[in-house]
């Protein structure tokens, strides 16, 4: 009888086979196309962060119609005895204070019956084209100058039209005086807008939002600059920071807040990315 003969199998040679198969398969598929949202993502990602806000603590400045915060430990309604890690494995703080305390939103509604609140500002007018308008070349002759359409008029000539739909910042350098000197930081008069320029911005320029280092929008009597903003529909930020470090023309800026129901404003979270 004869015996059968079994071809002899080279495993090793298969092995390799196999391997460059797959990796033949791998290597023509199809890769996941970039999407927009991938490639923002990566240029956004390398770019450079600019805070635009200031820490606040019991001890900054506020107006004076509202008074100082109060930040203690929050404690047991039952008994009374404030929350400890060694005790209980976590602390939390219970803040007193209000909502137009630091850098802060204020929603039409802060002045506005039919004004909406800071809830209800739609999500796509929180990340916007910045513009930065610089006021501080005309502090040393006039160390409270309103910035007036002729100085917008001039910063246009020199950095180009504000773009539609922008957030448009007033530059001072009066953020520096938050921590060093908090009597001056809060001192009348002050550098502010002019109510021409505000109502041109918006008018004429078609600015979504405006922002400035102060807390109140100019120095008129009347508030003429915050009441035209917050009764026509428009959200400002109040008590920046940091802008002398950002280009005039060029960043976007992020801004966002709790969202409170029915709120009437509170401490604002702002940053840049430059370009």
């Amino acid at each position: 009888m004869r015996r059968s003969v079994h071809p002899r199998v080279d495993y090793a040679t298969a092995a390799a086979v196999y391997v460059a198969m797959m990796l033949t398969m791998i290597l023509a598929a199809p890769a996941r196309a970039e999407t927009d949202l991938d490639h923002a993502y990566r240029v956004i990602a390398a770019k450079q962060f600019v805070d635009l806000t200031h820490v606040f603590g019991p001890e900054t400045p506020v107006w004076a119609g509202f008074g100082q915060a109060k930040f203690s430990a929050a404690a047991d309604p039952k008994t009374g005895e404030a929350y400890t890690i060694a005790k209980d494995e976590f602390r939390a703080t219970y803040y007193q204070m209000v909502g137009q305390y630091g850098t802060h939103v204020d929603p039409p509604a802060h002045f506005a019956e039919t004004g909406i609140t800071m809830d209800k500002i739609p999500l796509k007018e929180m990340i916007l084209r910045l513009v930065v308008l610089d006021d501080t070349p005309y502090l040393a002759k006039d160390p409270n100058h309103a910035f007036s359409v002729a100085d917008l008029k001039a910063w246009e000539r020199q950095h180009g039209r504000v773009p539609k739909g922008a957030f448009a910042a007033l530059r001072t350098d009066m953020y520096k005086d938050w921590d060093k000197d908090p009597e001056r930081f809060k001192r009348q008069p002050f550098p502010a807008w002019a109510f021409e320029t505000i109502k041109y911005l918006y008018e004429q320029r078609g600015v979504t939002a405006t922002g400035h280092e102060s807390m109140d929008t100019d120095t008129t009597d009347k508030m003429d600059s915050e009441t035209y903003i917050l009764q026509h529909g428009h959200y400002q930020i109040e008590v920046m920071a940091n802008l002398d470090k950002v280009p005039p023309t060029g960043a976007l800026v992020v801004v966002t807040w709790p969202k409170v129901e029915n709120g009437l404003g509170f401490p604002a979270r702002a940053f840049a990315v430059l370009p």
